[in-house]
C-alpha cells in the first residue's frame, strides 16, 4: 500500500497549531489552486467529527467523505468513508520542538481502486503532485500561522 510523508517546522507553540486546524475554514486555505472545494457540512474537529466536500479538479467532481479519528491534543487521522480511493487515511502528527516552534507530519496511507477512477487518482495523487500539495500546505500553514501569532501577540504583520 503506497504511502507518503512529508514533515516541516512552523515557528509557531502546538497551541497555535492545534487552533488553526481546529479551524472549519482550514481544508479551504490548504486546498491549492487550481483545485477548488465546495464544502457541504464540516463538524468542528473532534472525535468522530464528519466532514463532507466536494473537490473540482477543473470540470471533475471529487466527492469525499471524511471522519475524523484518534484526535488529541497533537494531531488527528482523517479517515476517507466515501471518495475517489479505496482508502485514504491521513495523519496530522503536532510535535513541540520548545515553546515557540512546532513540527508538522503529514503521513497518508492510500490505497486505489482497480477501474478507471483508480488510473485517474494514481495520475492526481502521484508522488510528484502530492509533494507540491504538501509544500503549498506548508507556505499556507506557516503564512497563516505567523499571521495568527503577531496578531495575537499585538505586532505588526
Amino acid at each position: 500500500m503506497p504511502t507518503f510523508d512529508y514533515r516541516f517546522r512552523v515557528d509557531a507553540p502546538l497551541r497555535a497549531v492545534q487552533e488553526f486546524h481546529r479551524d472549519t475554514r482550514a481544508l479551504r486555505r490548504l486546498t491549492p489552486p487550481p483545485t477548488l472545494v465546495q464544502l457541504h457540512s464540516v463538524e468542528p474537529l473532534a472525535e468522530g467529527s464528519v466532514s463532507k466536500f466536494t473537490l473540482w479538479i477543473g470540470p471533475l467532481p471529487l466527492a469525499w467523505t471524511a471522519v475524523h479519528r484518534n484526535v488529541s491534543a497533537n494531531g488527528f487521522t482523517d479517515v476517507q468513508t466515501a471518495g475517489p480511493v479505496r482508502k485514504w487515511e491521513h495523519t496530522h502528527r503536532f510535535t513541540p520542538l520548545g515553546e515557540k516552534a512546532t513540527e508538522i507530519h503529514e503521513h497518508i496511507e492510500f490505497e486505489h481502486q482497480s477501474n478507471a477512477w483508480g488510473l485517474l487518482t494514481r495520475l492526481l495523487f502521484a508522488y510528484p503532485n502530492l509533494y507540491l500539495m504538501f509544500t503549498y500546505r506548508k507556505l499556507v500553514t506557516r503564512w497563516h500561522l505567523r499571521h495568527q501569532t503577531r496578531s495575537t501577540t499585538g505586532a505588526r504583520p
